[in-house]
């Protein structure tokens, strides 16, 4: 039986450090300015459903190598990989600096991006992570202390500012996850885990239970019939071809799944 490997996922990055004649707004700082290139300072991640929020971080000489070949073994391993701003922020960047040291990534990941679905499906008045977490009461990211936490990494190696930076990545991983798992019901899957555990697609994608009930009938513009259905242990909702439901009409007994 597979495992279902859903993986939650946070980054922090550095600033690129450079020349410049003067501070404001909007002002033209050539890439050649730059003296140092911007990197990855460390990576929090853990596994759905469990405890462990996992860290790595740049090492003495603020070289993130080690530390993304050791994430991509993880990342590698996940059938999603689920992030806030992920598929603009997060894994671009990871991508940009494992193309820098030449480490192996795959072309293409399964992903679920909650500030995306934030936008599309819902109406918060913020798409920040923190209101949301605020707004569903399952939490709130912890404070930094401002840019300097940024500063006395980067210029002076500052280990407490280090371990400061680790834990407010953490718990961006751990209220990330708890933001996904109240809204996953209001978005469509991405994979069907009860295929991948049970290798029956006759089940809830999200839970692998085959207790079922019919909630809706459409079609298509071509007349094609689409079964809507809801799982009756987590509650989510799916949609099947018909010969799918078909095939779940036929292997549960009578009167499971209602009309």
């Amino acid at each position: 039986m597979n495992k279902k490997k859903r993986l939650f996922f946070d980054i922090e990055t550095s600033p690129n450090v450079g020349f410049f004649w003067q501070s404001g707004y909007k002002l033209n700082i050539p890439y050649t300015n730059i003296i140092k290139e911007r990197a990855i300072i460390c990576i929090c991640y853990k596994w759905a459903d469990e405890d462990k929020v996992y860290s790595l971080q740049w090492d003495k000489n603020q070289d993130d190598k080690a530390m993304l070949e050791k994430f991509m073994v993880v990342a590698n391993e996940a059938h999603e990989l689920v992030g806030h701003n992920g598929d603009r922020f997060d894994l671009p960047w990871i991508r940009t600096r494992c193309l820098f040291h030449g480490i192996s990534c795959f072309p293409t990941y399964a992903t679920i991006d909650t500030l995306k679905h934030s936008r599309s499906k819902f109406r918060f008045n913020s798409n920040r992570l923190d209101y949301i977490a605020k707004y569903l009461g399952v939490g709130e990211k912890s404070e930094t202390g401002g840019f300097d936490l940024w500063r006395n990494i980067v210029l002076d190696n500052d280990k407490d500012a280090m371990n400061t930076m680790v834990e407010y990545c953490k718990n961006d991983v751990v209220i990330l996850e708890k933001v996904y798992n109240h809204i996953k019901n209001y978005v469509p899957h991405k994979t069907h885990y009860g295929a991948l555990e049970t290798g029956e697609k006759t089940c809830c994608p999200e839970c692998g239970s085959t207790d079922l009930k019919h909630s809706q009938t459409r079609y298509s513009a071509a007349g094609t019939p689409r079964i809507q259905l809801q799982c009756n242990d987590c509650h989510k909702y799916h949609t099947v071809a018909s010969r799918t439901y078909e095939a779940i009409v036929t292997k549960q007994s009578e009167g499971e799944i209602e009309e």
